[in-house]
Order: structure tokens, then C-alpha cells, then sequence
């Protein structure tokens, strides 16, 4: 009787035993799974980041080149509006030159023209 006691004993623990190592196994099992799953939704997360770093990156590249372009081409208009401002001088010095002459031509055909009657006067002495 002793005996059959010892061996139902053994046999409940061997029975506690299997039982508790299912039981860890599939703690494990579901322990493991939760950390896939957790490890999967941070991966989703981290890969969206990269993705949009890498967009980031070619915009900051393209929004790069067209600033060059823009300031190169806003450099030229510069140059063409300090030539047009230096043309529209030119054009100022030109017109108030042409004053110039055409007062002194006017002065110079005065002094001709009282020169001319002074002449055509007859002197009475």
C-alpha cells in the first residue's frame, strides 16, 4: 500500500511536472509571439521613418538644385537691370548732351543772324 501511494504520488508529480512545463513552454510560446508582434509594429514604425527620411533627403536635394537655379537666374536678372538702369543714364547723358548742342547751336545761329542784319543795314554816317 506504501508502495502504490509512493507510485500515485510520483506519478501526480510527474503528471505536475508535465503539466508546468506545457504551461512554461507555452508562456514562452506566447511570450515570444508578443515580442514578434511588439518587435514587428516598432520595425513598421522605424521602416515608415526611414522611408520618409529618404524623401526628405531627395527634397532637401531637388529644393537644393532649384535654389541654385533660382539664384543664378535671379543674379542675371540683376545684371540685366543694372544694364537697363546704366542704358536709361546713357540715354539721359545723350538727351542732355543733345540740349547742349542744340542751345549752343541756337546761340551760335542768334550771333550769326544779328551778324547778318548788322551787314545788310546800311551805314549811315
Amino acid at each position: 500500500m506504501l508502495s502504490r501511494l509512493l507510485k500515485e504520488h510520483q506519478a501526480r508529480q510527474s503528471e505536475r511536472r508535465e503539466l508546468q512545463e506545457r504551461r512554461r513552454r507555452e508562456a514562452i510560446a506566447a511570450a515570444t509571439r508578443l515580442t514578434e508582434a511588439l518587435v514587428d509594429h516598432l520595425n513598421v514604425g522605424v521602416a515608415q521613418a526611414y522611408v520618409n527620411q529618404r524623401k526628405l533627403d531627395h527634397e532637401v536635394k531637388t529644393l537644393q538644385v532649384q535654389a541654385a537655379q533660382f539664384a543664378k537666374q535671379t543674379g542675371q536678372w540683376i545684371t540685366m537691370v543694372e544694364n537697363f538702369n546704366q542704358a536709361l543714364k546713357e540715354i539721359g547723358d545723350v538727351e542732355n548732351w543733345a540740349r547742349s548742342i542744340e542751345m549752343d547751336m541756337r546761340t551760335i545761329a542768334t550771333a550769326l543772324e544779328y551778324v547778318y542784319k548788322g551787314q545788310l543795314q546800311p551805314s549811315c554816317s
